[in-house]
């Protein structure tokens, strides 16, 4: 059968499949966190559509915007066959964070954001993680300045496991190239002009020509712009 995309680009897909069959094959129980982003979409189709073995999770922040809570009932729709567990922040940390500091407290300081974040992605993706050998990302080189060092397979020091990012050599139109060719469903923002989509109060469309990530947390410095979410790891070599 031919294939719709790109030779380039089906090579790269070629080499995604063999990574995420690695996962599988050698890393069990490997999980992979889906937060509805296009790329996480993608790696979500490529799972159910070869049936690799990996589990898929979300982070449900109890703030996302309403087109993600809907891509999730799309997505259960479409795929069946693989459940996405969903795991909440701790409702009496969220209940200390607003009462003590606000419920917009997160626009306040840096020092403020990040403890937010703590509470709704950190701590639940510390229970999400919870007896895995391995997780998967959808994470891309060219989305920020804060991933340009990342590589494919990277030891997780602060979760104690091996992170995968097998999508980080895609560019943003072969994502796109992608979704379009396999029907794959997305979130409605992304043609809004969201191409990065994270908590509603911290994501906002961006202008022609900005960052893909300039509408993440935009009252702060560039090099500051993580959740805590992909920090503290080293570099280990991918096996072809």
């Amino acid at each position: 059968m031919t294939s719709p995309l790109a030779p380039e680009l089906q090579a790269k897909l070629d080499h995604t499949l063999a990574i995420l069959r690695r996962i599988a094959g050698e890393h069990s129980p490997a999980v992979f966190a889906n937060s509805f982003g296009a790329e996480d979409m993608v790696l979500t189709d490529l799972i159910a559509r070869h049936q690799v073995g990996i589990e898929i999770f979300s982070l449900d922040t109890g703030r996302l915007p309403a087109e993600t809570y809907d891509l999730m009932g799309q997505s259960r729709e479409r795929y069946p066959t693989i459940p996405i567990k969903v795991y909440f922040p701790r409702a009496e940390s969220v209940e200390g964070y607003v009462n003590e500091r606000g419920i917009n407290a997160f626009y306040d300081s840096i020092d403020n954001r990040k403890e937010c974040c703590r509470i709704r992605k950190l701590e639940p993706l510390t229970r999400a993680l919870a007896g895995k050998t391995a997780w998967v990302t959808g994470l891309r080189r060219e989305q920020s300045s804060t991933r340009t060092d990342m590589t494919e397979q990277e030891w997780d020091t602060g979760n104690g496991l091996t992170k995968f990012n097998p999508l980080l050599e895609w560019s943003e139109k072969e994502i796109w190239a992608y979704i379009k060719a396999f029907e794959v469903p997305y979130n409605a923002l992304h043609d809004r002009h969201y191409p990065s989509i994270g908590c509603a109060p911290c994501t906002r469309a961006i202008a022609v020509g900005e960052d893909v990530r300039a509408g993440r947390w935009w009252w702060e410095n560039p090099d500051s712009k993580e959740c805590g979410l992909h920090a503290k790891v080293s570099s280990l070599p991918v096996r072809q």
